[in-house]
């Protein structure tokens, strides 16, 4: 049996065992979804869940490649129905857990407790990814389902696996906000992973990240269709690349230097070159390949960043031949941080694709399958006469080629496949004459 066959079973098992972890229910929908908005002051994409017994509504900042729910359980965490995961239990290995202790204080709480399991929890946000120990937990949560293209009734899990957090660690997450929602594809307990196993569809999930701050976007968990503007289902114009899976990785986290070799949770994804006005732009191709044994190069999906991220060589080249291509009348203009190519504004037109701009073409592993991005996620308004091209230069000597943020996500709609190992891009909704804020679920 092939390496990837035995990492697929592997993965099935998991999702066998954690569905025995998990509460059954006479209620099974098919489909529930997130509302998801964006903060305008950290750029982030909140969502909000009910958690703990009462109820309690939670904001928490949606983070694509984490590996769980973590919460700040340090301030006011309440609930009847909390239960540590106890050393060794099936809990603690679902959640793949790093340590097993003892709570130190005078009194045990939610996060502290003895005899209890504790795996990794990473705020990207921070400086250097902090992270920090966190208690392996169970306790009620719920969000809403979906019937048709309107909300349904709540799906409700009362043994969701979860991580409690310290609340230094919630820092720049944006005002109220608790924690983060982790989508992590290799993860047992992950968002997705673990409402899929307790009502028994699809491990399959799609954001569809709205660019107003005023109007939520929605993320759907489950099967498809993805209605927006009534009758139109975005599944339908989906086009598809694999989903790229390393089947370990190396973290070394600061300042405990706690080494964990485990299966990444991040999305990673074939990026074969790049076209502008369908020109394909001279690049270092061994940067855009992914190296699986220290997680270098290639490409990656993140929300963790507000604006896609790209290394020194390739910023140089598409920077350089996007000012090629822009119209004659357009002049650059001094740099807006952390934009590094910028634009006077006035002669530049608009359309229901955004501004007039040059297409960029990010082409995947064959040359007829590409992912468009036209002017409403290429440029940014930073001043009332000044765009910028919203893309950054990496600063860190290592890390991903390319890795697509938040603002190039903006009113696509991306579905993340898990049972088929696959991605799938809308494109704009914008040639759709629709948005990710024209739904009727929340």
């Amino acid at each position: 049996m092939s390496s990837s066959s035995y990492l697929h079973l592997f993965q099935f098992c998991f999702f066998l065992i954690i569905s025995t972890c998990l509460a059954q229910t006479t209620f099974h929908p098919k489909t529930l979804f997130l509302a998801v908005k964006k903060d305008p002051s950290t750029l982030e994409y909140i969502t909000e869940v009910h958690q703990r017994t009462p109820l309690v509504p939670l904001k928490l900042a949606v983070h694509l490649g984490g590996e769980s729910l973590w919460v700040d359980c340090e301030q006011g965490y309440k609930s009847s129905t909390y239960k540590p995961a106890r050393c060794n239990s099936r809990q603690c290995n679902l959640a793949r857990s790093t340590a097993c202790g003892y709570c130190f204080e005078n009194t045990t709480r939610p996060g502290c407790n003895n005899a209890a399991c504790y795996n990794l929890v990473v705020n990207p946000s921070m400086d250097a990814m902090s992270s920090t120990s966190g208690e392996i937990a169970e306790d009620v949560l719920s969000i809403q389902s979906i019937s048709g293209s309107i909300p349904g009734p709540v799906a409700t899990v009362p043994r969701f696996i979860f991580s409690c957090s310290t609340t230094n660690l919630t820092q720049n997450l944006g005002k109220d906000v608790k924690g983060m929602v982790g989508f992590g594809q290799q993860s047992p307990v992950s968002f997705a992973t673990q409402f899929a196993s307790a009502f028994r569809f699809s491990r399959k999930f799609a954001i569809c990240l709205s660019s107003s701050t005023e109007r939520n976007g929605v993320i759907f968990i489950g099967h498809s269709p993805y209605y927006f503007s009534l009758a139109f289902d975005a599944s339908q114009d989906l086009i598809y690349t694999p989903m790229i899976t390393l089947p370990h990785y190396i973290t070394i986290t600061y300042p405990h230097y706690t080494r964990i070799n485990r299966a990444s949770s991040e999305y990673y994804i074939q990026v074969s070159s790049i076209r502008i006005n369908g020109k394909t732009l001279p690049l270092n191709k061994t940067l855009l390949s992914l190296d699986e044994n220290d997680e270098e190069g290639g490409t990656k999906i993140s929300t963790a960043v507000p604006y896609t991220v790209l290394e020194a060589s390739v910023y140089s080249a598409v920077s350089k031949a996007f000012v090629n291509e822009m119209p004659e009348e357009v002049k650059t203009v001094s740099s807006v941080q952390p934009f590094k190519t910028c634009f006077d504004s006035t002669y530049i037109g608009m359309s229901r694709l955004g501004y007039n701009a040059p297409e960029i073409n990010l082409v995947l592993h064959k040359p007829n399958v590409y992912w468009t991005i036209t002017g409403a996620n290429s440029l940014v308004k930073v001043t009332e006469k000044v765009i910028c091209l919203a893309f950054v230069e990496r600063d860190e000597a290592l890390g991903q080629a390319i890795v697509i943020g938040g603002y190039q996500m903006q009113d696509n709609l991306v579905e993340f496949d898990l049972s088929r190992g696959r991605i799938g891009f809308s494109n704009s909704l914008f040639f759709r004459q629709t948005m990710c804020s024209n739904h009727n679920y929340a």
